[in-house]
């Protein structure tokens, strides 16, 4: 096994309910991960997370707009741009991506193809 991966010790989000839930807390206790919360109303402490949120937002609807991709895909185009956005997309003061410092490889992006093609592998 590599040395050099990396693994989550914590994850910081604010009082949304996509993560305030007894399974997500369950979830990371079973992985030793710590569940922060920022503080309450103060959306300046998750600028870059809102950040992030849109980037990909924009992508999925390049995805669906520019492709004629029915909308109710839109989970799909989120969920891809967010696998993409992990493996292109450098690290901020760094000359890696998130997949290389979490896994310690240059990712495979060889079959990515694009999306709602009818290509098949």
């Amino acid at each position: 096994m590599n040395s050099n991966i990396k693994s989550i010790k914590r994850i910081r989000s604010d009082h949304g309910r996509e993560f305030e839930n007894a399974s997500f807390e369950s979830y990371c206790d079973s992985l030793g991960i710590s569940h922060e919360f920022s503080a309450p109303r103060t959306p300046q402490q998750n600028g870059v997370v809102e950040r992030k949120n849109r980037v990909l937002q924009e992508m999925a609807r390049v995805m669906l707009l520019s492709n004629n991709v029915p909308r109710n895909l839109w989970a799909e185009a989120i969920n891809t741009a967010c696998y993409i956005g992990n493996r292109v997309f450098l690290r901020p003061g760094s000359r890696n991506t998130f997949y290389e410092l979490w896994k310690g490889r240059k990712p495979n992006v060889s079959y990515f193809h694009t999306f709602g093609s009818n290509t098949t592998f």
